[in-house]
C-alpha cells in the first residue's frame, strides 16, 4: 500500500480539483443563467485535469523513482490514479448531483427540451440522471485518463540514450 501512496494522493486530488471545478462552474452560472455555454465551457475542465496527471507523474518520478522513471513505470502509476479516480466516480458524482448543483439537472432537462437537443421530457430525464452520469463518469473516467497517462508518461519518462544500457 505504501507504495502506492503517491497514486493515491494524487487520485484525491484529482477529486478534490473536480468538486472544486464543479463549483465554479456553478457560481459562474453555467448550471443555471449561463447554461447555453456549459456544453462548451465545461470542456476547460480538460486544462487542469491534464495538469493534475502531470504533476502525479512528476511527482511519481522525482520522489519514488529518483528521476528515473521508464514507461512502463510511469504508464503503471497514471493507470493506479485513473482506476482510484473511476472507483470514485459514483461518489463524487452524487456529491456533485445532491450537494454542489442540485438545479443542475433540472435546468439542463429544461434547456435540452426547449432546444430541441431532446425531442421529449423522458428522453431528456432519462439522459441527465444522476444513475446515466454515474455510469457516464466512470466509464470517461477510464478512457480518458488511460489516454492522459499514455501521453503524459510519453514526455515524462526518462529518455535512455542509444549506446548506453
Amino acid at each position: 500500500m505504501k507504495k502506492y501512496i503517491l497514486e493515491i494522493k494524487w487520485a484525491l486530488i484529482f477529486v478534490v480539483m473536480s468538486l472544486l471545478w464543479m463549483v465554479l462552474e456553478k457560481i459562474s452560472g453555467l448550471h443555471s443563467t449561463h447554461i447555453d455555454k456549459h456544453y462548451y465551457l465545461t470542456n476547460l475542465f480538460a486544462i487542469p485535469a491534464v495538469l493534475v496527471y502531470v504533476l502525479a507523474l512528476r511527482d511519481k518520478k522525482k520522489n519514488y523513482y529518483g528521476n528515473n522513471m521508464n514507461f512502463k513505470q510511469g504508464f503503471i502509476a497514471g493507470i493506479l490514479i485513473t482506476l482510484i479516480v473511476a472507483a470514485l466516480s459514483p461518489l463524487t458524482q452524487w456529491i456533485i448531483t445532491f450537494i454542489i448543483t442540485p438545479e443542475y439537472f433540472p435546468n439542463v432537462i429544461a434547456y435540452s427540451v426547449k432546444t430541441g437537443y431532446h425531442k421529449t421530457l423522458e428522453e431528456a430525464q432519462q439522459f441527465f440522471s444522476y444513475r446515466n452520469y454515474a455510469i457516464q463518469s466512470v466509464v470517461g473516467a477510464l478512457f480518458i485518463g488511460t489516454i492522459t497517462s499514455l501521453i503524459t508518461t510519453l514526455f515524462l519518462r526518462t529518455k535512455i540514450s542509444k549506446g548506453t544500457k
